[in-house]
């Protein structure tokens, strides 16, 4: 016997980066009639599609964190850091600014990291439903996670981690030099150890998004690309249309799930939304002269190494920053010089001639999605704030905001991912 549907709505979701397809895709899936917005195209170059495409349950400690902030004051002085804060006299950044020193305590990591954890596990289940869906188009590699620590110290600090991880639940394996070197042969690295998290994975975030895309079109979905929503049209407490610059498009319910161009979106219906863009960086090597199975981050710099077919990619930093997608080639430079140290086979010359790509990923001050309704319009929902988890909690984020519409609870508690919990 089929599960019951939930009575038909019409769904408006604005945004066509991973979490608004993901949205799209299971109200769709519940049978809704849904309509999809995006101000570029199919192939417009966006957040969801340069980066490092891990699917990491471990990454259960959120942004705002003591350490963080330490890293944050050391940035001041150095625009090579991996973490950089660049102050300036804007009301909205100062604001962010002191909410991300308060959420910034040891207390609330404790608070977050569960509720993380779950929602990070919520997506992981979502990949593997998809990758039976659709086994090409949304490929798993469950290879794990290593992070790999070139010094005592920062083996210390992933010791630490993992046993955090432990306390959670979540499996970890602390590997000594050559341990680790057995799980990649033929590949040289310099470190004293690793921490490895089997229960993550990776994928080709490029390639999920163009199945999601595929999928939602054979799934009748309405993809209006190229259509900047410039407004939502209020009747009392509901919103009762999106205004886009080819005319007002109603709906029943709508979700704000625009990255980075959220927080203009929320100001229609009074809801302060505080986001602040974390730019990241991104290349390709097509053919590097070492192989890798699993991914993996160098620690101590902050960079993000994962095999995508025969390439490979490597992505890391994050710039606080405005809607400014310039690269500062200062902050790749310290990308690529990091890489040797811990892969003794790479050199300049394998990073001759690359083409950066940098991305903006939409932080919240407390690291925390924003993630369900909102008390300022009742039939408003958002999905956004994933900062450098967008890939991970995508099908999470689809999952918790289909609940929502067809009146279910939640797979996982949500109460910290409140929209108004700045209001």
């Amino acid at each position: 016997m089929s599960a019951r549907l939930p009575p038909q709505k019409r769904v408006v979701v604005i945004g066509g980066g991973i979490a608004g397809l993901a949205c799209a895709w299971y109200a769709a899936q519940d049978g809704h009639v849904v309509t999809l917005l995006d101000r570029g195209g199919p192939d417009t170059d966006r957040c969801s599609l340069g980066n490092a495409g891990m699917i990491v349950p471990s990454h259960f400690i959120p942004l705002a964190s003591p350490g963080a902030v330490l890293r944050g004051l050391r940035s001041l002085a150095d625009p090579r850091s991996p973490l950089r804060v660049t102050p300036r006299a804007d009301p909205d950044y100062l604001r962010w600014c002191w909410q991300f020193l308060c959420a910034a305590r040891a207390s609330r990591v404790a608070l977050a990291a569960p509720a993380l954890r779950d929602l990070a596990l919520l997506g992981r289940r979502g990949y593997e439903a998809l990758t039976l869906l659709w086994p090409q188009g949304v490929p798993l590699a469950e290879h794990g996670l290593l992070m790999l620590a070139r010094s005592a110290h920062g083996m210390r600090e992933e010791r630490r981690v993992a046993a955090m991880a432990q306390r959670l639940g979540m499996p970890v394996e602390i590997l000594d030099r050559d341990a680790a070197a057995a799980l990649e042969p033929g590949v040289d690295m310099a470190i004293v150890g690793a921490v490895r998290y089997p229960l993550d994975a990776h994928t080709v975030p490029q390639r999920v998004v163009a199945t999601l895309v595929a999928g939602l079109a054979d799934a009748g979905v309405d993809l209006h690309w190229n259509t900047e929503v410039t407004g939502l049209e209020r009747k009392g407490a509901r919103v009762s249309g999106a205004v886009t610059d080819a005319g007002v498009v109603g709906g029943d319910e709508f979700v704000i799930a625009g990255g980075a161009w959220s927080a203009a979106l929320a100001r229609d219906i009074d809801l302060p939304l505080p986001l602040l863009s974390g730019k990241g960086y991104s290349f390709m090597l097509p053919a590097p002269r070492a192989r890798l199975h699993a991914c993996a981050v160098l620690t101590e710099d902050f960079v993000a190494v994962t095999p995508m077919g025969d390439a490979l990619r490597f992505a890391g930093t994050l710039e606080l920053c405005g809607l400014d997608r310039s690269i500062d080639q200062r902050r790749v430079a310290a990308m690529v010089d990091a890489i040797p140290r811990y892969y003794p086979q790479f050199g300049p010359a394998d990073f001759a001639g690359i083409t950066p790509w940098a991305g903006l990923r939409p932080c919240t001050p407390d690291g925390l999605p924003f993630l369900g309704r909102t008390r300022r319009a009742d039939n408003v929902l958002l999905a956004t704030g994933h900062a450098m988890m967008g890939v991970t909690l995508a099908p999470a984020s689809g999952r918790i905001i289909s609940d929502l519409i067809a009146g279910r609870d939640p797979s996982v508690p949500i109460s910290l991912y409140s929209p108004d919990r700045f209001a």
